[in-house]
Order: C-alpha cells, then sequence, then structure tokens
C-alpha cells in the first residue's frame, strides 16, 4: 500500500463534492478551495484532505506515508486536454514562415501545404517511430500538468495509415500513466486523390476504415473536420451516423473558418463536444444551451494563426459550460503546455482564472467521460494532481504566461519524471 501525503499546502483548489459532472455558467467562477491545507493520497486515490490545523494522527501510524512539503505552493486537479493532434510525423515550421510572409491557411493548403503535408510525412512513417515521437510528446506534457488526454488521428488519410495512427495511440494507452481517449478523425481532410470525389472518399471511410477500426476497437470516438473548404453539414452527418452504427460517439471540428453550422450539427448527433467556435452567434449558443454537447475552445491555435478567438465570455454569461485544451498539432499549434492555454483564456479570452482552471478540469473531464474520476478533489477520484511553483495567488498562473508554473506533476499518487 502507498500513501502520499501533500502537507503545508498553500492553497488546495478545485474541491468538489457535489457529485456533479460539470460546472456551467456563474459556477464557474466558483474554485472551492483549502488554505494552509493537506491532501492525502491511497493507493492512487485521494483518500481525504484538510487544513493543517486539523492534522489526522492517523498519518503517524501509516508507515508506508511519504510526504512532499508544498510550503508556499498550490495544489490543483491535473488538467484534462480533450482535444489534441499528439501523432504526426514532423513539425512544419517552413509553414510558419509561410504565414509571417502573409501566406493565408487557404494559401498553404492549396499549396500543398496543411494537413495533407503532414499526411505525406505521416504516411513515409513507420509505426515505431511515429510512437517513439508521440511519446516523448506525451511525457513533455504530462510534465507540463496534463493528467488525462485526447488523440486524434487524421493524418494518414488512407485506410492503411489511418490505421497505422490508431494503433500508435493504442500503444500510447497500453504504456501512459494517464489515460487517453482515441478519436477517429479520417474526415480531416480531403485527399488530394478524391479533391473531385468527395464521396468516394466518404464511402471509403465509411465502408472500409470505420468497419476495421470498430473490429481492432482503435477508437473511442469519431470527429469531423466540418467547416468551409473542408466537410459541409450534410457529408458530416452522413459521416457521424455511420460512426453511431459502430458505437463511436460523436466530436466535431466545427466553426473555425466561418459560420458554416457545425454548432448544429453537432448539437443534432448528439455530439460529447464541438471544438474551435471561433465564429460562434447568438444562435450557436441557444443550440447549444438546449444540449448536452461541450463547447471547446484552442486558443493556442488563435494565438499562433492569429484568427479570432471563441467567444467563451459571452458564452458563458448566457450560462453555458466550456472547456479549453492545447490542440496540440504540428501546423496549427505546436505546442501542448496547458498552462500556457489558461493565460491565453484569461488574457484574451477574459475568463478569470478560477474560470479558466474549472474549464479544463472539470469541464474538461467531462469533454471525455472522465468526469467520474479526474477533474477535480474529490474523494474517491484519482490521486492526480499538480503542485504549483511557489506563488502569491492563482491569478500569478496565468499572469506569469512566459514561466511554466508547474513545478511536479503527481498521476496517482505518484511524482511523474521521464
Amino acid at each position: 500500500m502507498h500513501s502520499l501525503l501533500l502537507k503545508n499546502i498553500k492553497s488546495l483548489c478545485g474541491i468538489d463534492e457535489s457529485g456533479r459532472l460539470k460546472k456551467a455558467g456563474a459556477e464557474m467562477a466558483e474554485l472551492d478551495t483549502i488554505e494552509n491545507a493537506w491532501l492525502l493520497i491511497k493507493d492512487g486515490l485521494i483518500a481525504d484532505y484538510g487544513s493543517m490545523e486539523e492534522v489526522d494522527s492517523q498519518w503517524t501510524l501509516d508507515h508506508g506515508l511519504s510526504s512532499i512539503d508544498c510550503s508556499g505552493k498550490f495544489v490543483l486537479p491535473c488538467f484534462i486536454d480533450s482535444h489534441t493532434h499528439l501523432v504526426f510525423a514532423n513539425t512544419r515550421e517552413d509553414e510558419f514562415v509561410m504565414r509571417i510572409k502573409g501566406k493565408t491557411y487557404e494559401e498553404i493548403a492549396e499549396a500543398g501545404g496543411g494537413i495533407l503535408n503532414s499526411a505525406r510525412k505521416l504516411q513515409a512513417m513507420h509505426e515505431d517511430e511515429l510512437f517513439e515521437n508521440a511519446l516523448k510528446r506525451l511525457n513533455e506534457v504530462i510534465a507540463y500538468g496534463t493528467g488525462a488526454i485526447e488523440i486524434k488521428s487524421g493524418y494518414g488519410l488512407t485506410v492503411d495509415d489511418e490505421l497505422k495512427m490508431l494503433r500508435v495511440i493504442r500503444r500510447l494507452k497500453e504504456v501512459s500513466p494517464i489515460p487517453i481517449k482515441a478519436t477517429f478523425l479520417g474526415a480531416h481532410a480531403f485527399p488530394a486523390a478524391y479533391k473531385q470525389n468527395h464521396m468516394g472518399y466518404i464511402d471509403l471511410i465509411i465502408n472500409e476504415m470505420l468497419p476495421d477500426i470498430a473490429k481492432e476497437k482503435l477508437a473511442d470516438y469519431m470527429d469531423v473536420f466540418c467547416d468551409q473548404g473542408f466537410f459541409n453539414i450534410k457529408e458530416t452527418d452522413l459521416l457521424l451516423k455511420a460512426a453511431k452504427t459502430y458505437g463511436l460517439k460523436a466530436k466535431i471540428h466545427g466553426n473555425e473558418l466561418g459560420y458554416t453550422g457545425g454548432v448544429q450539427t453537432a448539437v443534432n448527433n448528439n455530439a460529447l463536444s464541438v471544438d474551435h467556435l471561433e465564429y460562434t452567434g447568438d444562435e450557436e449558443i441557444a443550440c447549444l444551451l438546449n444540449s448536452q454537447t461541450m463547447p471547446v475552445a484552442l486558443p493556442g491555435c488563435s494565438f499562433f494563426l492569429g484568427i479570432p478567438y471563441a467567444p467563451f465570455r459571452k458564452m458563458i454569461d448566457a450560462g453555458l459550460a466550456v472547456c479549453l485544451a492545447s490542440d496540440y498539432n504540428p501546423g496549427s499549434t505546436p505546442s501542448g503546455r496547458m498552462g500556457f492555454v489558461v493565460s491565453l483564456a484569461c488574457s484574451q479570452m477574459k475568463l478569470t482564472p478560477e474560470e479558466a482552471i474549472n474549464a479544463c478540469t472539470i469541464n474538461g473531464a467531462y469533454a471525455l467521460e472522465l468526469s467520474k474520476s479526474l477533474g477535480s478533489i474529490t474523494k474517491g477520484k484519482l490521486g492526480s494532481v499538480i503542485i504549483t511553483r511557489e506563488m502569491p495567488s492563482l491569478a500569478y498562473m496565468p499572469y506569469s504566461f512566459g514561466v511554466d508554473m508547474v513545478e511536479q506533476t503527481i498521476i496517482k499518487g505518484k511524482a511523474f519524471s521521464h
């Protein structure tokens, strides 16, 4: 039996014993805390917590107990990153320079860049190399405080290569100390060979990719890039309905490039989440309010591409639950540091620090169906938390955007190192 005691915690944040699966609207500004606190993790689960003024005498009787002094430091639930493209072949800094010189996202794609560029590189790379590269990135983001993650395919765009990506994700699941959810994103873009034959590629996804994925149980979810220049509403609807027959719940990339109906399509298909949302108006907000679909913003993408940020201030004020994720990928967001996502949410989207933390902890857990085991400091949930560096207040975390304020990641009661 292993027990870990975090003691002298300056502030233990994110306590929630309500049993709720997510926070919405005004609730998002609430982040229950205990000052000068302790937290006990036993056998990987949160066992108890309280004030240092009420120290539990049982600690002295636990011979398997180790402890960490958290004086001056905050302890929070680990970040839950519900949207990443962590498995990819190579970086795309050449396109970064093209954007600096004024090329648009669409122009770069037309010149052979973008998603199709990543697909060509991935198709040429062996599965073992893909796995080793992705494992390094996974360890990197865990060290930054991520305690559960979603990883998408979508850079394969052929039957063999989409399956290759999903098998890499399965291998990551097998060795990862944190939960991983796999999302099939074969509908990420139309391969060059199907540029004039959209239904041909959609048939390939439905009749060849989905049956093989289901047979090998390679995916938890199905995602579609529903936006202008990619998959339209009818195509998205057709794909998600096909995925449902194989037991894959829906997720959608929507409204990144315009008001394209992605939100409504997500809600109509009972999608677990709809992600991006840079273009979200009153109609989309009303649609989301009448659903269980979680809106997910990816502010790292807005920052890197110089596109609008999702209007999360307006959405929270309307009563919605919202979620933040990294979108870690080689083209539009080459970073998986969730602490920076929190900073962007505060500085650019006008969320309070408490709202931003809730958006990528308890609401992130909801977006991956992990609410019962992660996302808050709750007795019985996994003992996966972050210990910050010494800092004067919670607001200092997003304020110091250029510094990684996560000093240590604890996964299921064990200090993470790699």
